[in-house]
């Protein structure tokens, strides 16, 4: 089984860290995203990968190969021209064989087994209260009858959040070249929703896979959230002198850590060095440095230095003081 990821994107919403990191790895909950992703299709059975790469993908790969024994092809998507387009130029990675896609900056907590184990394409979809930024599904009798890339007016609330098992890979690729080749693009992109609604016409079968485990890494806040969600299934850390941990936390065996408060929600990563800090719903990268500070809600990049200063206060009524 082969799973093809695409990871090409610039991340720009992630800024300032993906200036000089790759969106994909960026450390949550202990390890980069990717790590999450792999570790997830390995264990369900993919023994090939396909990385549609583009932004500082030499350090993608250079991870992958580091750290993973699979058989890998690399792909670089030199223009950003959609989904179907980085699914396309991979084409000549994979065969008849049934592949699983897998958008590589979103965590999932599903069961993959099941999802390959079925004979008929599946599309992860999931209810959403506003589906117009999603590809959308329409089902009849658990099967999908229609699909269509952000819609304005969307007839479902199912969206399609970038999981997806395709049973006739060949039949996509016809697809994907038909809207190459008439430039048929949505959005100025070459959408594989509009491709998967080709397959549709022709008389491919699909079924919605429902997913609840579906965690965004694209922005500040859901990185954070899903930092939140993956530390509340890890074991808690081994006790340190001097540390007090309020979990759900992860503090690397590498990482150094001294009177210090960790958690709960915390992640501190692999060369890290913390001390006399408390640090709270944040991710510390690898190499960063935190010292006399209190962090929350807080994102420090790999190798950054934070270093701050702690006040004792004795103050009077009526008064009003000012930190600068």
């Amino acid at each position: 089984m082969r799973a093809i990821i695409p990871v090409a994107g610039v991340g720009s919403r992630l800024r300032p860290h993906t200036y000089s990191v790759p969106k994909v790895l960026l450390n949550v909950a202990g390890k980069p995203i990717i790590a999450h992703i792999l570790d997830a299709v390995i264990a369900a059975g993919c023994d090939e990968a396909t990385i549609v790469i583009g932004y500082l993908g030499e350090m993608v790969k250079e991870y992958v190969l580091k750290h993973y024994s699979i058989k890998f092809d690399f792909v670089e998507q030199e223009e950003r021209l959609g989904l179907g387009h980085a699914i396309f130029i991979s084409r000549h990675t994979f065969s008849r064989s049934p592949i699983l896609i897998i958008l590589g900056d979103t965590i999932f907590d599903v069961d993959l087994k099941s999802m390959l184990a079925s004979e008929t394409t599946q599309i992860g979809v999931k209810h959403v209260d506003d589906p117009r930024r999603f590809g959308v599904a329409e089902t009849e009798n658990g099967r999908i009858v229609h699909l269509v890339e952000k819609p304005e007016q969307p007839r479902s609330n199912q969206a399609v959040v970038g999981l997806y098992y395709v049973t006739q890979p060949q039949v996509m690729v016809d697809c994907l070249k038909e809207l190459i080749k008439s430039n048929a693009r949505t959005k100025g992109e070459y959408q594989l929703t509009d491709a998967l609604q080709l397959m549709l016409d022709r008389g491919e079968q699909m079924a919605p896979f429902p997913v609840e485990g579906w965690y965004d890494c694209g922005k500040p806040e859901t990185l954070l959230s899903t930092n939140q969600h993956l530390l509340k299934q890890q074991p808690a850390p081994q006790s340190q002198p001097d540390v007090v941990v309020q979990g759900p936390a992860f503090i690397s065996p590498d990482a150094t850590v001294k009177n210090a408060v960790i958690g709960p929600f915390a992640t501190v990563a692999e060369g890290a060095r913390v001390e006399n800090a408390i640090i709270r719903n944040s991710i510390i990268s690898e190499g960063a440095t935190v010292e006399n500070a209190l962090l929350e809600d807080s994102i420090v990049g790999s190798n950054a230095v934070i270093r701050g200063s702690y006040k004792r206060i004795n103050i009077g009524d009526s008064s009003e003081l000012e930190f600068y």
